[in-house]
């Protein structure tokens, strides 16, 4: 019989390995054989066993091959990578220049079996019609937590992992002995009852309505998958627009053709609402995967996805890589959000690696938005996307907030040096009178913004990054790129001075400042420091969600897709902050975050308000983000980006090259700056750099980046693998490259 052979990828990281290795395919294993099976095999000295993935399958061997070895046997504990992820990670390797062993790492988030163990689970031991009167009853005595628990199981037929009580619903270990204690439940030992097939459980049975602008999107969708067209689509809604709904009528679709979907959001903290507003719908055949998850719920979750338990699988960036065999679409929600940037090797943009999935799927991709990024704006405009809008509110009667623009100069002036502007205050004084609540923006972390010596100027910086500490309370210097800690020094560390002290306000101190202001409001804070814990964000955003609190002071984590029905005010802090960075996109992600954080208002029937503290009202995306005009904004936005040859106006590759050694690496990038310039020469690409990365030093990494500008993707491409076997011949260690496509 004629041997068969398998290239297989070897599960180390290594630069010198970053390639397939052909071994035979033993007769034991001819026909079980596949790309994506995991395989043990010999490697290197002594043949010591590794676990290598199988990459593809020939009938001949190499050319000049000799002595080949045999495959050993499969890795049974391992998890099997379906054909497809192989070949996205194929295609990570040649976009973001990583290795080919980190992109493989990358599309299979979870590897190991984690061993199944006996568990305890919560049953229902009232009838469901009886649970969900004590549901109703205890929502109406504030006892949410039990509430959330009794809803779950009604929507679970009366079974529930205890784990996913008190891990995914936030729900406490009181809050379960009080419903046993009432008769309502009791907790029981042992495995959980098995699973269906995910095509055998009915949905949940909570029907959509839509209303006509929601309709129209869903009918072009379906009217597009019945003539067989899997298209790309910009759902531009306004916020508090229904975007969900649209989400999930477009996945009944998919669901109804046997194929399934998977739905991206940019936030953990958003994780439990939009699990709970699908797992309404949808039921059991929804899982869930985020990086807060244990190893054993990660691995149950991807098992439930692969083994077909589980037909939609929810989460953040990593959820692109589903082990689903067919998926029918991918949804990203809020794709503006700069949270779909991996910021690891690979750096990768999850909008263009759900495009490359879609693709090799022949699935349809949704990019959903109240504030497109101008990427996909401009693609919608020019065709290359269908535009999909959803012009008003979903909710009867709700509108868009009313926004005051408060110059911070003017009160400056008029002698008003509080964080909080007259108006502002005014408003928190009207909502805290009327029991409304009100979420203050803030989108710096932290005590102060850096630490500094009154008397020789100098801020106390990482020794590890070219970055300011910033103060903490207690008394903590943190650096928030590598974090590094330490405490805050009593005299200043270059000249001793006794004057030293911190600027600017954080969340921290803006919690102190809002307590000390309303001393009778409740007030919460969350951030990345408060959040920090497994469950944290979602017991914050419950309890105010529940009315435990009337003020939520935060970040960027309190202004992404929440809805919270009270909140009829937010206000703005420091408007201006994110204009200030040094970036082409610092404009559009200040009119971003303006509305997103406005939209959060008024999403109920009650009339809400904006407060925008700023001290540039006159900026384009100030004044387009109080107005709530997109289209304003992509107007002046665009001209910016053109006049200034910056994206989507032209394509962009820059390249990032690092090293501990910063002679070595001034010497490297002068190289591959040759390389490239000689290349861009030829093919009418303009060239700029190298040039410092604007944080030059991170983890005791410096940084050069090179940029290379053309108005075709593929050009630059070939510019990229034209040079980069070239640098890496003559910089085999030492320096690492990065690449990165905008």
């Amino acid at each position: 019989m004629q041997n068969k052979y398998a290239d297989i990828i070897i599960d180390i990281t290594n630069e010198n390995v970053d390639r397939p290795f052909t071994y035979i395919v033993p007769d034991t294993l001819r026909d079980r054989a596949c790309p994506g099976m995991p395989v043990r095999v010999p490697f290197g000295n002594g043949d010591r066993p590794k676990t290598g993935y199988i990459l593809s399958l020939r009938d001949t061997p190499p050319e000049g091959a000799v002595r080949l070895k045999e495959i050993l046997g499969p890795a049974e504990k391992q998890f099997s990578a379906e054909a497809d992820l192989l070949r996205l990670a194929v295609w990570m390797h040649l976009h973001y220049g990583c290795m080919l062993n980190q992109a493989l790492k990358t599309v299979l988030p979870v590897k190991t079996k984690v061993g199944v163990r006996a568990s305890r689970h919560i049953t229902a031991v009232i009838s469901l019609p009886e649970l969900a009167a004590y549901a109703e009853e205890k929502g109406r005595k504030h006892h949410t937590a039990q509430q959330r628990l009794a809803e779950a199981l009604v929507r679970h037929n009366g079974t529930l992992p205890f784990r996913t009580a008190s891990r995914q619903l936030g729900v406490g270990t009181a809050s379960i002995r009080a419903m046993v204690s009432d008769g309502a439940v009791r907790v029981t030992e042992g495995i959980y009852p098995g699973e269906k097939n995910a095509a055998d459980i009915p949905a949940a049975g909570l029907s959509v309505t839509l209303n006509e602008a929601q309709a129209a999107a869903v009918g072009r969708f379906i009217r597009d998958q019945e003539q067989g067209i899997r298209g790309r689509y910009l759902l531009y809604g306004v916020t508090g627009s229904g975007k969900t709904e649209v989400y999930a009528e477009m996945i009944r679709e998919v669901l109804k053709q046997g194929r399934q979907a998977i739905l991206l959001i940019p936030e953990i903290s958003l994780t439990f609402q939009t699990v709970a507003r699908f797992e309404r719908i949808f039921g059991k055949r929804v899982a869930i995967i985020h990086s807060r998850l244990s190893k054993g719920e990660r691995y149950d979750q991807f098992r439930r996805a692969a083994e077909g338990k589980a037909d939609i699988l929810i989460g953040p960036r990593s959820a692109v890589f589903a082990p689903f065999r067919d998926p029918g679409i991918i949804i990203i929600d809020e794709e503006h959000d700069g949270a779909y940037k991996n910021d690891t090797v690979p750096r990768y943009e999850t909008r263009d690696v759900a495009e490359a999935r879609a693709g090799m799927h022949n699935a349809a991709l949704v990019l959903g938005s109240a504030t497109p990024s101008s990427a996909s704006f401009q693609k919608a405009a020019a065709g290359e996307y269908t535009l999909l809008t959803l012009p008003e509110r979903a909710v009867e009667g709700a509108r868009p907030a009313a926004t005051h623009v408060v110059d911070l100069r003017k009160e400056l002036a008029e002698g008003n040096r509080s964080v909080f502007s007259r108006e502002l205050k005014r408003l928190i004084d009207d909502r805290l009178s009327k029991k409304e609540q009100t979420i203050l923006f803030m989108n710096r972390r932290g005590y102060s913004n850096f630490v500094s010596c009154r008397s020789c100027g100098n801020a106390v910086r990482c020794p590890h990054c070219d970055v300011t500490l910033t103060l903490h309370t207690g008394g903590r210097l943190v650096c928030h790129y590598c974090g590094y800690t330490v405490p805050l020094p009593k005299s200043c560390p270059d000249c001793g001075s006794p004057y030293i002290a911190g600027f600017g306000t954080g969340t921290q101190k803006l919690e102190e400042l809002t307590k000390a202001a309303f001393p009778e409001a409740r007030v919460l804070r969350m951030d990345a420091d408060a959040a920090a814990g497994k469950n944290a964000g979602g017991d914050i955003l419950k309890t105010f969600a529940g009315g435990g609190a009337d003020i939520l002071i935060g970040t960027q984590m309190v202004v992404k897709g929440h809805d919270f029905p009270n909140v009829t005010l937010v206000g703005i802090m420091a408007a201006d902050t994110e204009l200030y960075v040094p970036d082409y996109r610092s404009a559009e992600r200040t009119f971003q975050l303006l509305v997103q954080a406005a939209g959060r208002a008024g999403r109920g029937k009650r009339p809400g308000d904006v407060v925008i503290q700023t001290y540039r009202p006159e900026h384009y995306a100030v004044s387009a983000a109080a107005a709530q005009d997109y289209r304003m904004f992509f107007k002046n936005e665009m001209a910016y980006r053109e006049a200034g040859g910056y994206p989507p106006a032209v394509r962009l590759l820059t390249i990032q090259c690092a090293s501990r050694d910063e002679a070595l690496l001034t010497e490297a990038a002068g190289f591959y700056a040759g390389l490239l310039s000689a290349e861009a020469e030829k093919r009418g690409a303009v060239m700029i750099g190298p040039v410092n990365a604007g944080v030059y030093k991170v983890h005791d990494y410096f940084r050069k980046l090179i940029y290379i500008k053309h108005r075709a993707y593929d050009i630059l491409l070939s510019v990229k693998k034209e040079t980069d076997a070239a640098f890496r011949g003559a910089y085999p260690a030492g320096v690492s490259v990065l690449f990165d496509f905008s």
